[in-house]
């Protein structure tokens, strides 16, 4: 929603100064110079991506809909999935929590949070990491190695469909003097024409670069940010999973499992130390 609301500030501001000056808006209806503009633009992304970046960037792209994933209730949630793991693993051992990273959807503790559940990465993660740990002899170290390379690697391949995007807005413009510039060559061949019909010509080729530049820094690059910034919700969700399991590891209590986990948190997702204490009280009731 907030993604269309910028859109419509974006057009609105743009079109209303335009109008302003008493701008003909029929003018800036040039379906030729869209055609050649943004059919260039999927070509050249068709061009530059492999399929499944093809892939995952149009499935970001609409992810952009939806906004950012993670919210301070969501986190929470998963503080405390984790607390409840992690006390199974303090009454059974490490094999306790074999049934449940081996079927997570199965899990009477992982399936109740339908966020960890529903994000495949995070929940691959978890689990992955934690089977490590139930197999044994791997130094804490090493499993905190183990994880960094997963981060990075999921980071890597998160970034692609925002590199993808930020390489279009930054070809627009130029897509756009490219538009402007066969505009002007048919304006070259009306040279003997009216006035009139030659003004007509050169306003509708300058609509080429118009819309080149107003796309490339008024929309595709800012979707591009804001794919970024949806793509550290992710990261975010790893680090703290992270925190948690490396806190097991090392043999520590769950409450401080969980409080590990809580401190990597940025403080507009982190739930204070009260309420995640107390929603944890309240599972062990």
């Amino acid at each position: 929603m907030i993604v269309i609301i910028g859109i419509v500030v974006v057009l609105g501001c743009v079109l209303g100064g335009y109008a302003m000056h008493h701008g003909p808006m029929h003018v800036l209806n040039q379906p030729s110079e869209f055609i050649i503009i943004f059919g260039a633009a999927i070509g050249a992304t068709i061009l530059m991506s492999p399929v499944h970046v093809l892939k995952d960037t149009v499935k970001a792209l609409f992810g952009t809909l939806k906004g950012n994933k993670g919210s301070k209730k969501s986190y929470l949630a998963l503080l405390v999935t984790m607390f409840k793991l992690f006390k199974v693993a303090a009454y059974q051992g490490a094999n306790g929590l074999e049934p449940h990273v081996e079927r997570p959807n199965e899990s009477n503790i992982i399936s109740e949070n339908k966020d960890l559940i529903n994000d495949h990465h995070a929940l691959e993660f978890f689990c992955d990491t934690v089977k490590v740990i139930i197999i044994g002899g791997v130094p804490e170290h090493q499993i905190a190695e183990l994880a960094d390379i997963s981060m990075e690697t999921h980071h890597e391949e998160a970034h692609q469909p925002v590199n993808v995007i930020t390489k279009v807005a930054d070809s627009l413009p130029g897509l756009g003097i490219v538009a402007a510039v066969l505009g002007i060559i048919i304006t070259m061949q009306k040279i003997n024409g009216s006035p009139e019909e030659i003004g007509h010509s050169i306003g509708a080729a300058l609509v080429g670069t118009f819309v080149g530049v107003l796309f490339a820094y008024g929309f595709i690059g800012p979707i591009a940010a804001k794919m970024e910034f949806i793509a550290m919700d992710t990261h975010f969700k790893l680090n703290c999973l992270k925190g948690c399991i490396l806190s097991y590891a090392r043999g520590f209590h769950p409450l401080v499992c969980v409080e590990f986990g809580r401190r990597t948190l940025p403080s507009h997702l982190r739930p204070s130390f009260q309420e995640l204490e107390e929603a944890c009280r309240e599972e062990k009731g």
